[in-house]
């Protein structure tokens, strides 16, 4: 009987999932609609586009026709979200259905969508007591991006509007590293995309940990640098799977981003393998990249985790930090200032520059009870949200793209760059023009067919120099690209000695370029050469 009871069950099982799939369904207008942006966006938001010069009348914002979604319903068992900037909505229904679906005339495009569940995994190692080298790293993750330089000009993030994507917060609504942002009224506003309701106090710590890593605060240490901003914080994740639904969510909670004001989205969240493909990383294939470029072109800035990837058979960044407008943050080792081993690796699949910029990956968070050392992107990403929002509040006439572009040429490897590192780690005292001119740090010495990059005197490693710890360490990076500007190796080396660097012009080919970074100087040789 429990086995025949069983097999029924798996029956049921088959039938269902045969019965019942889901689709992604896009219209082909928005004829017949009406819009009041007044009526639809707050008051923050109308005044941010009129100052930056954004149409109220996008027909992106259009709400879809109510005619179009009514015959859909008709023949479909249930719908999820909609979306007005992707003009289309998910509905579960039968393949028999959706047959009948695809001939109305008002369907532009039809595509089925995938749920695959994984269990969700984090690295973290909760603290009972915080010691010194706890200290020094909570110390260093804000401070490796000069940190204090925004502090001294009192730079907090405040009055930037700031969405936070993760999959709950559990503790935040008491935890004592928000107690800050409570007694501000610094968060705005919640929503849980998943149940529907407003609490979003639940759940797993991960998004606890994020929060703090942009503007949490422990006693007077900063755990985030944005400790002034206004947070909106919004559940889009499930913890122990992966669905089709949560990009629905993440485009859903963008959408409602924007009608609230948001100037910055921090989502460490990315979808890879388990959903696509890596040549579909292309920055507009996935749902969520198409809805990251949508926020970016409101004026958002979307700043996203590159994934952590790295170190297995993935290799490169996730969805939607393949897309061109989304600042996308790899993660980088504090013992070492490199690029940590897990970090996904750019470029898109379609050749684009990625990540963008990166940050700490081995951080100090907070979680729902007391304090954790995590590892991940997902706290390199917001570390660098809090860092955009201070500078935002430094150059409020910026737009979020002069924002992105500010934030890359204040890294401290620009205007080198590789597909491990992007342009390196944002510094403030580049946004605040407190950078000092740059000398030159190295030569490239020619003997006939050979070529040496050495080291000047006053940069040579001395034993005194080397910096241990959670200190930045004096890396010398390197890579060759050929004639089209496509990179054919790059590698990162620690300065132990004075001849860094001994090549044979005979290993490259003609139109090949040589780029070297040392201490903040950047110099390109091209191939073939002559130096005297």
């Amino acid at each position: 009987m429990k086995k025949a009871a069983c097999l029924v069950f798996i029956l049921i099982l088959i039938y269902n999932a045969k019965a019942q799939n889901k689709y992604w369904i896009s219209f082909s207008d928005k004829s017949g609609v009406s819009f009041d942006a007044h009526a639809y966006f707050n008051e923050r938001a109308i005044s941010q586009r009129i100052d930056n010069n954004i149409s109220l009348s996008d027909s992106t914002d259009f709400p879809i026709n109510p005619l179009y979604l009514s015959k859909i319903f008709q023949n479909s068992d249930s719908a999820s979200w909609s979306s007005r900037w992707l003009n289309g909505v998910a509905v579960f229904t039968s393949p028999e259905k959706i047959k009948t679906i695809s001939g109305f005339y008002f369907v532009k495009e039809i595509f089925a969508m995938t749920s695959i569940v994984k269990q969700c995994s984090n690295s973290d190692i909760p603290i009972s007591k915080i010691n010194s080298k706890d200290l020094a790293l909570l110390h260093f993750q804000t401070q490796r991006m000069q940190g204090d330089s925004f502090v001294m000009h009192k730079l907090d993030g405040s009055g930037i509007r700031i969405a936070v994507f993760d999959v709950g917060f559990p503790d935040v609504d008491k935890n004592p590293a928000f107690a800050h942002l409570r007694d501000g009224k610094k968060i705005v506003a919640t929503y849980d995309f998943i149940k529907h309701t407003e609490n979003v106090y639940k759940s797993h710590w991960h998004g606890t940990a994020t929060l703090s890593c942009i503007g949490g605060k422990i006693d007077s240490v900063n755990i985030g640098l944005a400790t002034g901003a206004e947070f909106f914080l919004a559940r889009t994740e499930k913890s122990i799977s992966e669905v089709y639904s949560e990009e629905e969510n993440w485009l859903a909670a963008a959408e409602w981003a924007d009608r609230q004001g948001v100037n910055i989205i921090s989502s460490s969240l990315g979808y890879t393998n388990r959903r696509y493909f890596n040549n579909q990383m292309d920055g507009h294939t996935s749902l969520v990249s198409r809805a990251a470029t949508i926020a970016a072109s409101k004026g958002i800035l979307v700043i996203n985790a590159a994934g952590n990837e790295g170190g297995d058979s993935w290799h490169t960044i996730d969805t939607p930090g393949d897309a061109d407008s989304v600042l996308t943050v790899g993660g980088t080792d504090p013992t070492t200032d490199m690029h940590i081993y897990f970090s996904s690796f750019g470029p898109t699949s379609d050749g684009r520059l990625k990540p963008n910029v990166c940050a700490v990956a081995d951080a100090i968070a907070a979680r729902s009870k007391g304090l954790s050392e995590v590892t991940g992107t997902s706290f390199s990403a917001p570390l660098v949200a809090g860092f955009a929002a201070c500078a935002w509040q430094s150059h409020r006439k910026w737009s979020n793209m002069d924002l992105f572009n500010a934030i890359e040429k204040s890294s401290h490897l620009y205007p080198y760059f590789d597909y491990a590192h992007g342009f390196g780690i944002p510094q403030a005292g580049k946004i605040l023009a407190e950078a000092a001119i740059t000398e030159p740090t190295f030569d490239f010495v020619a003997i006939n067919n050979e070529v040496k990059i050495i080291l000047r005197e006053k940069f040579s490693y001395s034993e005194e120099e080397t910096l241990l710890g959670y200190n930045a360490r004096r890396n010398f990076y390197y890579k060759v690209e050929d004639k089209d500007g496509k990179m054919k190796n790059y590698s990162v080396l620690l300065a132990d000695r004075k001849e860094m660097l001994h090549v044979f012009t005979e290993d490259f080919q003609p139109g090949d370029i040589l780029t070297v970074h040392f201490e903040g100087y950047t110099n390109t040789l091209d191939f073939p050469q002559e130096i005297k």
